[in-house]
């Protein structure tokens, strides 16, 4: 193939500096591409590309030919004015985007500012760009505030991935009416009735919607038999419904530092579906009886009604099984010491334990960051956590068996092994780092990872190995083809436990109703399945591209009123530009650059992945602990530097 005639498709990423790279399966370094070459492609698209020539290095150099489809079609910003003295044209309105990877700014036609004031913070989609020669034009659809505002900067977060807080008029007015429909005496008749037997939710504090609960009882054989009990969203959101359309479209809730954005509206997810305390509920459930050691004897799937004695918060349920007494005190030990069976057959099994603290911020009531804690997972979040894999893996192998009878379409939760390369480059990093591990067939044993993190517990470097190992693996999606769940180490697995907040599993309640009443789903109907996966994987990425987001900007408006100040950091990264270190209390991530790590000329050592003092050989290398200062925040910029504290 000759490279220079050949056309390519990939995804284009821009660089810091404004140049573009688009990384194609055929090649196996990315395509560079200049800013006057990118035409009107911007990060994250899927552009196709052909190669040009070489650049100094050998690798190849090109320009975009055609925009496969946009990341994005709109953008937040700030709305200007030109200044026609020093433009040396007439006046016209722009809004400048606040992501540094849109290279462009965006004029708004009269007509089309929605009567945004400039210096305003703003939404603008765009309408027209054909050629890189003039900028794109747009429409403004939200005014969001003023910039640096928490709630414009968190809206615009959630605009810019496809989130919008407010739902169409006609959803909302749809999902009001059901509140209005009571459920009929036949409806509770189809029904297995689960409304006398022990039943709790054990959620976060700040839980709004309860979307599972567990019951229990013991058997007279000395067996337990476990509900898993969970919302019957399908049971309300129809095909063909407003309601369903637009859970469809968002697929998913977003969970931002100071906000849910929800996929249903409040009317299904904060009451009709939400398993709220001393109230009969409609659930699909999965009812299991165990034994002592958590093995299954006979598993129960369909749709039943339940009525929840108690709301625990992980919180509350854990002080009753440290204290050993108090209300289901029994019942909360027993579910927990088979829980903990569980988790050890999993880990025999294969499974990565890759579960991590999460760092959460205390908002005053401008949502301005005053505090940051550690939120620790104890016994009781395990504890619902086993149970809901349990009843995951149990519908996805309940529903496969079925299909080897006779074949059928189902929505599964897969996750691909790694690629050998990527568990290669893992290997060399941790050697690097002082933690050489052995390989077997290209891939560290899962035990072998678990051993690690299990030893760097305590340590802040086990941070900085918790990512590489995250890095180094596939993403988990939502598929129609099922290849098992290489981190989970189950062959079978599904989503079938969140569909208040997950489209996919409102897909999965549907299809296990539809089989266990002996319907089929015809053959031409099965691409809309495969469809709506990989659509709801998309989703699901960009929805933790906003979290992710809003956690950043958070951890960089935290550090903005503590310039100055010396905290204990941990190198997480080293370049040709500096180290990345990350404070330890607030996880803050930000650069110190190779002249502010000391009076030294330092230099980066790409071979040994260190940056090392000409004079003083002083070595700065991932996991290395440093007492760092703040030398500024930028909330524009959304990066933090630092400086080595004296």
């Amino acid at each position: 193939m000759n490279e220079e005639t050949h056309v390519y498709e990939g995804t284009l990423n821009i660089s810091p500096k404004g140049a573009g790279y688009v990384k194609v399966t055929e090649l196996e370094e990315s395509i560079e591409i200049q800013n006057e070459h990118l035409a009107t492609g911007l990060h994250g698209d899927r552009v196709t590309a052909k190669v040009t020539g070489k650049n100094e290095y050998g690798n190849p150099i090109g320009e975009i030919t055609s925009i496969v489809s946009r990341a994005k079609v709109g953008f937040a910003g700030t709305y200007l004015e030109s200044n026609p003295a020093t433009d040396g044209e007439k006046k016209f309105f722009y809004v400048r985007p606040s992501d540094p990877k849109m290279l462009s700014d965006i004029i708004v036609p009269t007509g089309h500012s929605m009567d945004a004031n400039v210096g305003q913070k703003v939404f603008v989609i765009i309408d027209n760009w054909t050629t890189q020669s003039e900028p794109p034009r747009g429409t403004i659809t939200h005014v969001l505030g003023a910039p640096l505002e928490n709630n414009a900067e968190m809206l615009g977060i959630a605009l810019e991935k496809g989130f919008d807080r407010h739902f169409p008029t006609d959803v909302d007015a749809e999902a009001n009416a059901l509140e209005n429909i009571p459920v009929t005496d036949e409806e509770i008749a189809s029904r297995k009735d689960m409304r006398g037997v022990a039943t709790f939710t054990i959620d976060p504090a700040d839980a709004k919607d309860f979307d599972d609960a567990l019951s229990f009882q013991t058997l007279p054989n000395g067996n337990i038999e476990l509900g898993v009990h969970i919302a019957d969203v399908s049971h309300y959101v129809k095909p063909g419904t407003k309601l369903d359309d637009e859970a469809k479209k968002r697929s998913t809730s977003v969970y931002l530092v100071d906000r849910t954005i929800p996929m249903l509206p409040e009317a299904l997810s904060n009451d009709l579906c939400s398993l709220n305390a001393n109230t009969d509920k409609l659930t699909m459930s999965a009812v299991f009886e165990l034994d002592q050691n958590g093995n299954v004897k006979t598993e129960w799937f369909g749709k039943t009604i339940i009525h929840s004695d108690k709301r625990f918060t992980y919180e509350e349920a854990q002080e009753i099984l440290d204290a050993g007494k108090g209300l289901y005190h029994d019942e909360l030990k027993t579910m927990n010491d088979i829980a903990k069976k569980l988790t050890t057959a999993r880990m025999a099994a294969g499974a990565l334990s890759l579960d991590q603290d999460e760092v959460k911020f205390k908002l005053d009531d401008n949502g301005v960051p005053i505090a940051v804690y550690r939120k620790v997972r104890g016994d009781t979040n395990r504890l619902i956590e086993e149970y809901m894999l349990l009843a995951n893996r149990k519908v996805a192998e309940f529903i496969a068996k079925k299909s080897e009878v006779k074949e059928n379409i189902f929505v599964y939760r897969v996750h691909d092994a790694p690629e050998k390369g990527k568990m290669q480059d893992l290997h060399d990093f941790l050697k690097k780092i002082g933690h050489p591990m052995k390989m077997v067939d290209g891939y560290i044993p899962a035990k072998e990872l678990n051993k690690l993190l299990e030893e760097m517990e305590g340590k802040d470097e086990k941070n900085t190995i918790h990512t590489a190992i995250i890095r180094s693996m596939a993403k988990a999606v939502y598929s129609t083809n099922n290849i098992g769940h290489y981190g989970l180490a189950f062959e079978f697995y599904t989503h079938f436990t969140s569909p208040i907040r997950r489209y996919p599993d409102t897909l999965v309640h549907r299809l296990l109703f539809k089989y266990l009443q002996g319907e089929v789903v015809p053959e031409k109907e099965w691409h809309e399945y495969r469809e709506q996966c990989d659509y709801s994987s998309k989703r699901e990425k960009e929805a933790a591209d906003a979290e992710r987001a809003s956690i950043k900007y958070k951890q960089v408006e935290y550090m903005t009123y503590h310039v100055g100040e010396v905290f204990s950091g941990v190198v997480t990264g080293v370049g040709r530009n500096g180290a990345f270190v990350e404070d330890i209390e607030a996880k803050c991530e930000g650069m110190i650059r190779l002249k502010d790590l000391g009076n030294d000329f330092f230099k980066f050592d790409e071979k040994e992945n260190t940056i090392v003092g000409e004079k003083t050989k002083k070595v700065y290398k991932l996991g290395d602990h440093v007492q760092i200062k703040v030398a500024s925040a930028d909330l524009v910029k959304k990066i933090i530097d630092y400086v080595v504290a004296a």
